[in-house]
């Protein structure tokens, strides 16, 4: 067995000999940067390297393989007293707007009077007409605009907000709007985006907060999965449980006991062919039974928007299993 070939390393500054006590000093310093940077290896000769000050040199070669390190935060720099200034540079980039936010708008002022306001007045119709130059960018404002009032009415995510928007464009690329609501393209887009994104929310609240109706909601839907193929599965009803509990306020145990209740829905078939939303509301009030919990079929029908009877037949499958087990 071969002993293992100690390394030299060779100094950038004088070839002078050091004290004896020197080289132990310098390798316990090197192994203690060792621990705490992350070890990276050299392109050229396979060695490593280490940081030092804003380079990344190769202790072997000597080789310095990165120069700067890059600052990916915003570029906000004043040179007043203050650290940062944001109105430098202007809003970030966004996708919920047609023309990702680089536009400009002309302000307003109460120190304008007469004449020079009625101008400016002109001149911010005649800007914001500009800004629209086509059926194309019309249709998007309109959509983008619906899509950002529905994701703060059901209090979603900005992430959701990108996401759905940036479906509609999908969308319109493929000319899936000839002859479709707007709005039920922008309800689709929203409640596609929650899916995918694990945040479920049913049709019925969409819609109800949407100024599209059912119809228009699915004739979009079904276009947008038929041409754009969406990677959309079934819901399982634990993607419900949190929502219902928070909304209910159950106890982390009656929440817990829920989600095995309806992982086991869902591995026995119970859930097979019903609405996930009354599945997971039968989980829950089962579990509530079990624990002396304080919930009602009426209570968690309504927050789920299905019948008691959907929740009271869940509940009679899930016991039955328990008494024939």
């Amino acid at each position: 067995m071969s002993e293992a070939r100690s390394t030299r390393v060779r100094s950038y500054g004088s070839q002078t000999a050091r004290p004896a006590g020197t080289r132990d000093s310098v390798e316990t310093e090197r192994t203690t940067d060792a621990r705490s940077v992350p070890e990276e290896t050299c392109p050229e000769c396979g060695g490593r390297t280490r940081m030092l000050n804003a380079e990344t040199v190769c202790d072997d070669c000597g080789l310095v393989v990165e120069a700067d390190r890059i600052d990916y935060g915003p570029e906000w720099r004043s040179f007043a007293d203050d650290a940062t200034a944001p109105e430098r540079t202007g809003a970030p980039l966004t996708r919920s707007r047609h023309d990702r936010g680089l536009s400009t708008e002309i302000g307003r002022s109460t120190r304008i009077k007469g004449r020079k306001r009625r101008r400016l007045a002109r001149m911010r119709t005649q800007h914001n007409r500009a800004r629209i130059s086509s059926k194309r960018d019309r249709n998007k404002v309109y959509a983008y605009t619906e899509i950002r009032r529905l994701t703060g009415a059901l209090e979603l995510p900005d992430s959701i907000r990108d996401m759905a928007c940036a479906l509609f464009d999908s969308a319109q690329s493929e000319r899936l709007l000839r002859g479709r609501s707007i709005e039920g393209f922008a309800c689709a887009c929203v409640y596609v985006a929650c899916r995918t994104a694990d945040v479920p929310r049913t049709v019925a609240e969409v819609c109800a907060e949407a100024k599209a109706t059912v119809n228009e909601h699915e004739a979009a839907f079904d276009a947008m999965n038929r041409e754009l193929g969406l990677p959309l599965g079934p819901t399982p009803p634990a993607a419900y449980l949190p929502r219902f509990a928070s909304a209910l306020d159950c106890d982390p145990l009656v929440e817990r006991r829920a989600r095995e209740l309806a992982d086991r829905a869902v591995e026995e078939g119970i859930a097979n062919g019903r609405n996930p939303a009354g599945v997971a509301a039968g989980c829950l009030y089962t579990a509530g039974r079990e624990f002396d919990a304080d919930i009602t079929q009426g209570d968690v029908a309504d927050l789920a928007d299905v019948t008691t009877v959907t929740v009271r037949r869940t509940y009679v499958d899930l016991t039955d299993e328990d008494m024939n087990s």
